[in-house]
C-alpha cells in the first residue's frame, strides 16, 4: 500500500508541473496500478487527496466564486469522465470527490442592527431564525431573515435561544438570571423560570419538550418542569461556573462546560457525574455530544477546538487553526463535520476523521459570537457582535 508520506511527496511534486486536470488523471492512475484489492487503504489516500487538491485551489491566488467554482466543476466532470471502469471502490471515490469538492458560499441575505447579537438558532424544521441581542431583546425572523416579531420583556441581555420542536414556543434565558418561555406568534412572555442566583449562560429543550436543562454561572446545571415551572432537580458545581449543559441525543446523559477548562459528563436520571475531561488550558464555553454518542466536540478560550472519546475519556483530536478564543462549535447533523465560530472573524468547517480544516468562512467584521445549522437544508447561520446576521450555504 502506498503511505501517505510518499504520497504526500509524489502528489507536491507533481503539483508544480501539473495542472489540476492533468493532476487528476495521474492520481487516477498512481491509485489505480497500486495494490488495487486493498480497497480501504484507496479510499483513506483518496480521501486526504481531495483535501489537499481542495486546500490547493482555495490556497491559489484566485478570488472565491466563479473561477474557484470552474475549478472544481473542471475536476468533478474530469474525474467523473475517467473514473468509469468496473472497481467498485471508484464510485465511493466519486462521492468523496463530491463532498469535498462542495464549498459554503456567503448568500446575499443578511440582517443588521444596531445592537450586537448573543446568539442565534434555526427552529428545527429550518422556517424560522431566533436570536437575543444585547439590548435584551429577543427577535424573529424567517428563512430569509426578514423580521417577525420583537420580545421585549428582559432587563439584561440574553444568552441562549431555542425554539420548540412545534414552533410555538421560544426558550431564552438572560444575565438577568431568568429563564423564559414566549409565545412565537403573540410575542408575549408565557412564563418565567426563577432559582438561578447568577446569569443563566444556556438552555435546552429535551427531545420530548417537557424539560428544560439550564446552566448558570452560579455553578449549578438544574432541570425544570416546562409545564409547572418547577425546578425538578439541581446538581451543584460548585466552585467552577457553568457555561454550557447539554443533552445527549436520547437525553440520558449531560455534557457540561466549567470554567476551571473541564467537561463532564452527568447521568440525568442519578444526578451523577459519570466522567471528567481534562485538556484545555482556559475555560471551556461549549461542549456537544455527536449525533451517535461516541464522541464530544468542545471550545474553549485557550482557542482550540477538541473531540473526546465519551467511553475512553481521551482526547483524540485538537483543532489550533484559530487565533482568537472559540465561542461555540457544533456538529453537521451527519456527524462527519464540525464548524466552529471564532473572535478572530471567522467560522471554520473540519473533517472530523482527517482533522483537517476543510473551508474558512470568512465575512463578519467583528468577532462571531453565535452558529447554528438548519437540519432540513444544511443552512448555516451565524451571528456577530456587530450586529448582523448572516446565512450560508
Amino acid at each position: 500500500t502506498i503511505s501517505l508520506q510518499r504520497l504526500k511527496c509524489e502528489v507536491e511534486e507533481e503539483l508544480k508541473k501539473k495542472t489540476i486536470k492533468d493532476l487528476f488523471i495521474y492520481l487516477h492512475h498512481l491509485l489505480l496500478f497500486n495494490d488495487p484489492n486493498k480497497i480501504l487503504s484507496k479510499i483513506k489516500c483518496a480521501k486526504w487527496l481531495i483535501i489537499f487538491l481542495i486546500t490547493e485551489i482555495r490556497s491559489s491566488n484566485i478570488i472565491l466564486g466563479k473561477i474557484l467554482n470552474e475549478k472544481i466543476s473542471t475536476v468533478l466532470e474530469h474525474w467523473l469522465r475517467v473514473s468509469l471502469i468496473p472497481m467498485g471502490w471508484i464510485y465511493d471515490f466519486n462521492k468523496i470527490v463530491a463532498r469535498y469538492a462542495k464549498f459554503h458560499t456567503q448568500l446575499p441575505l443578511f440582517y443588521k442592527s444596531e445592537s450586537g447579537i448573543t446568539c442565534v438558532k434555526f427552529s428545527r424544521d429550518g422556517t424560522k431564525i431566533v436570536a437575543g441581542f444585547k439590548d435584551n431583546t429577543i427577535r424573529v425572523f424567517d428563512e430569509k431573515l426578514r423580521l417577525i416579531n420583537v420580545l421585549e420583556g428582559n432587563s439584561h441581555l440574553v444568552n441562549d435561544i431555542q425554539i420548540s420542536s412545534d414552533n410555538n414556543t421560544i426558550l431564552s434565558c438572560s444575565d438577568d438570571k431568568t429563564i423564559r418561555l414566549w409565545d412565537v406568534n403573540s410575542g408575549k412572555e408565557v412564563r418565567k423560570l426563577e432559582g438561578h442566583t447568577d446569569s443563566i449562560q444556556s438552555v435546552q429543550f429535551s427531545l420530548d419538550g417537557n424539560t428544560i436543562l439550564s446552566s448558570s454561572w452560579d455553578g449549578s446545571i438544574r432541570l425544570w418542569d416546562v409545564r409547572s415551572g418547577q425546578e425538578i432537580k439541581n446538581l451543584t458545581l460548585l466552585p467552577s461556573r457553568v457555561y454550557d449543559a447539554q443533552f445527549s441525543h436520547d437525553c440520558q446523559k449531560i455534557v457540561s462546560s466549567l470554567s476551571n477548562a473541564t467537561i463532564e459528563i452527568w447521568d440525568v436520571t442519578s444526578g451523577k457525574k459519570i466522567k471528567e475531561f481534562k485538556g484545555h488550558s482556559n475555560q471551556v464555553i461549549r461542549s456537544q455530544f455527536s449525533p451517535d454518542g461516541k464522541f464530544i466536540v468542545s471550545c474553549s478560550f485557550d482557542k482550540t477546538v477538541r473531540i473526546w472519546n465519551v467511553r475512553s475519556g481521551r482526547e483524540v483530536m485538537n483543532f489550533e487553526k484559530h487565533s482568537d478564543w472559540v465561542e461555540n462549535v457544533k456538529y453537521f447533523p451527519d456527524g462527519q463535520y464540525i464548524i466552529s465560530c471564532s473572535w478572530d472573524k471567522t467560522l471554520r468547517v473540519w473533517d472530523v476523521e482527517t482533522g483537517q480544516e476543510v473551508q474558512i468562512l470568512e465575512g463578519h467584521p467583528t468577532g462571531v459570537t453565535g452558529v447554528d445549522i438548519s437540519l432540513t437544508n444544511q443552512l448555516i447561520v451565524s451571528s456577530s457582535v456587530d450586529g448582523t446576521i448572516q446565512l450560508w450555504r
